[in-house]
């Protein structure tokens, strides 16, 4: 930890990478994880969109009860601890897996969601843009697919579903931001979902650092300058250590 607290005052330019592990200090269950959302649910079906083009409906009704009540959740530790640093200049950007928007509910500023966001919605006829607050009305009144006000067209989330290619200018921006990286932090993902897995190797390339925090070994362990498991313990070590100063 003492070797961590140096690089991160030393660091010109920290970068972290976020996944489902830190949101669920938020109460929202993580993917892959013992009694992640895949254990309850068919993942090849709630995030294909070959199959919400089929099905829209089965999309809304299984992920009523974990993203259309984002507005009830608040940031967790992490979240903060990560919001605090990026205040003090510690950290300079945020790249995250995740799509329930509690980096900016923490007050981060420079958050790149690399699969999306369900904070705007667009009709897939018209392209006509809806905001979360007024899906998330409908969806839990009638957990079905919404239609479009002006040409009753099936409305989708601004995510990213398999099957869809991810928006390049968001990858070429958090590439832009891990090849700049001297150290790059990533808590909670298993580094295995492409891009996001990919990006440590931009900081290394460049003689960066990196450090996981992950209760799961991940695929670039081998890589790492240093190694944390316990996310709770590191992010009260980290605010210890850096904002009681």
């Amino acid at each position: 930890m003492e070797k961590l607290i140096d690089l991160l005052r030393e660091s010109k330019y920290c970068v972290v990478l976020t996944g489902a592990g830190v949101s669920t200090f938020s109460g929202i269950p993580d993917f892959r994880g013992s009694g992640g959302l895949y254990s309850n649910f068919d993942a090849d079906k709630i995030f294909s969109f070959d199959y919400f083009v089929k099905n829209p409906s089965y999309f809304y009704s299984v992920s009523k009860d974990f993203i259309y009540n984002l507005d009830e959740r608040e940031p967790g530790l992490p979240h903060k601890v990560i919001a605090k640093m990026e205040s003090m200049g510690l950290v300079k950007s945020i790249i995250t897996q995740n799509i329930d928007m509690l980096h900016q509910k923490a007050g981060s500023k420079n958050v790149i969601e690399i699969h999306g966001s369900p904070k705007m919605h667009t009709c897939r006829k018209c392209g006509m843009k809806y905001p979360f607050e007024k899906i998330a009305a409908l969806v839990n009144e009638e957990p079905k697919a919404p239609r479009c006000d002006l040409c009753g067209g099936i409305i989708k989330p601004d995510i990213i579903f398999y099957g869809e290619m991810l928006e390049q200018e968001t990858i070429e921006a958090a590439i832009n931001e891990a090849s700049k990286a001297d150290l790059f932090l990533t808590l909670g993902t298993s580094l295995v979902v492409q891009p996001a897995a990919s990006l440590p190797f931009y900081c290394i390339n460049n003689g960066g650092k990196l450090v996981i925090v992950n209760n799961m070994d991940t695929p670039m362990d081998g890589y790492a300058e240093l190694r944390f498991n316990d996310i709770e313990d590191f992010c009260n070590n980290v605010e210890k250590s850096l904002f009681n100063d």
